[in-house]
């Protein structure tokens, strides 16, 4: 790999280095860093390196977590430990509870050339799996010169991402020139990459298709069952700052029409939840906080359910869902995981992070998609009036979720060449 603006890149990662401690230090006093493993983000592990061959597997957040933990399963029984990245708080914390033994995970660190160094000269891994849209130059170059093969898995390259990577050919073709290969969500995925200087790309389907089913505990949701009383209800889920109040005022104009509504909010980042509180309740709203275990009352207008790896009982107790993410230019939430549970979706209209599946289900009837509040709250109240229709949305997001399924499988098929049959060297360089 060499371009002139690869060097310039390398030298801004130098010079930021001091900036990047700052950013640190700002994300943890706002809760979005674990102080206890600071270093991992700079390249220090903070756990040994286990012997034989290990593959290191990186996934940015939740969602991509998730869709990958079946990879890692298939690459331990095979033989190999796993070594998972991921770069927040809440994807670590669903990792830590749900990946499988043989799995260790690390925060992945800033994308500088000393901190990539420190962090492969610990971990040493043979094979390198990177999810979605996660590329990062200074990484992609540190493992071309080790020899180490990478591999993009569920490959996803936006219009707006191409764009910007475009304006730069050289040093696109200089990136992605790196990789070994590109599994890629869609054709259009693999078109994108192909223009990007990609030499070896699949079109495999997307993985979070043949995601399992959110889980809920049965007791749990019988529990919250009896609490809601058959109050009428909706959920809004994966929100981001200056939706919920978007949410609050379609719930404000429609519990004059619904006797005791309850909508609920699932933020992305629960640790936001009394900022969100504190702006609901100065709208006059009365709200109720899961992670505080206070109970839903018939006064209660705001559900705020803050607490991690609940989806799948929020899901089954809200038949009519909105994918937060997309009311702002965001880029939109994974519909998949409500479309299984047997949900009504509706979205915003900004989700070009998936734009593939809004596009396919949008034009399949199995999501709705609105402009502003105006139109949310309108879709809301018909679909509460017409429950026939919720149940007939459900049934066509279900079935789209299951005609989707199988690129799981063929990502493992590809995978198959690239997997380890030796052991590498445990020691650093």
């Amino acid at each position: 790999m060499s371009s002139v603006i690869f060097r310039v890149y390398q030298g801004l990662g130098r010079l930021a280095a001091p900036l990047l401690v700052g950013l640190y230090k700002l994300r943890a006093r706002q809760g979005k860093e674990d102080q206890n493993r600071k270093g991992e983000r700079f390249g220090v592990a903070s756990k040994e390196r286990p012997s034989g061959n290990l593959i290191w597997i990186h996934a940015a957040s939740v969602g991509e977590a998730n869709a990958v933990l079946p990879l890692a399963k298939q690459v331990v029984d095979g033989g190999s430990k796993v070594l998972l990245t991921t770069a927040t708080l809440t994807s670590a914390q669903v990792v830590e509870a749900s990946a499988p033994e043989g799995v260790i995970h690390q925060f992945v660190p800033y994308d500088t050339r000393g901190n990539i160094k420190r962090f492969l000269n610990h971990w040493s891994p043979c094979l390198a799996i990177t999810v979605e849209s996660e590329i990062w130059p200074a990484t992609f170059h540190e493992l071309e010169k080790r020899q180490i093969p990478l591999i993009i898995v569920n490959g996803r390259m936006s219009e707006g991402s191409f764009s910007n990577w475009n304006r730069v050919p050289s040093f696109a073709h200089s990136v992605f020139g790196t990789v070994d290969c590109v599994l890629a969500q869609s054709d259009d995925d693999a078109a994108r990459f192909k223009q990007l200087g990609a030499i070896r790309v699949r079109p495999t389907g997307n993985i979070k298709f043949d995601g399992n089913i959110p889980e809920c505990d049965p007791a749990e949701l019988a529990d919250f069952k009896d609490q809601l009383e058959g109050r009428p209800r909706w959920l809004a889920a994966s929100t981001h700052p200056e939706e919920e109040v978007e949410i609050a005022k379609a719930h404000q104009e429609l519990k004059h029409k619904f006797d005791r509504l309850l909508t609920i909010i699932v933020p992305r980042h629960p640790v936001r939840a009394q900022e969100i509180r504190d702006e609901l309740e100065q709208m006059g709203l009365v709200c109720t906080q899961r992670s505080r275990g206070e109970a839903i009352t018939n006064a209660t207008d705001i559900y705020i359910a803050d607490t991690l790896g609940e989806l799948g009982l929020f899901y089954r107790v809200a038949p009519i869902v909105f994918m937060g993410g997309s009311l702002r230019p965001i880029g939109g939430h994974n519909l998949l995981e409500p479309a299984q549970v047997g949900c009504a979706i509706l979205s915003g209209v900004h989700t070009q992070n998936f734009a593939w599946i809004y596009r396919h289900f949008s034009k399949e009837e199995g999501v709705l998609l609105v402009h502003n509040t105006g139109e949310l709250a309108d879709q809301i109240e018909n679909l509460l009036h017409n429950p026939e229709d919720v149940q007939k949305r459900a049934d066509t997001a279900k079935a789209l979720v299951e005609s989707g399924r199988g690129a799981l499988a063929a990502t493992q098929l590809e995978l198959q060449q690239y997997l380890p049959v030796k052991q590498p060297a445990a020691g650093k360089e």
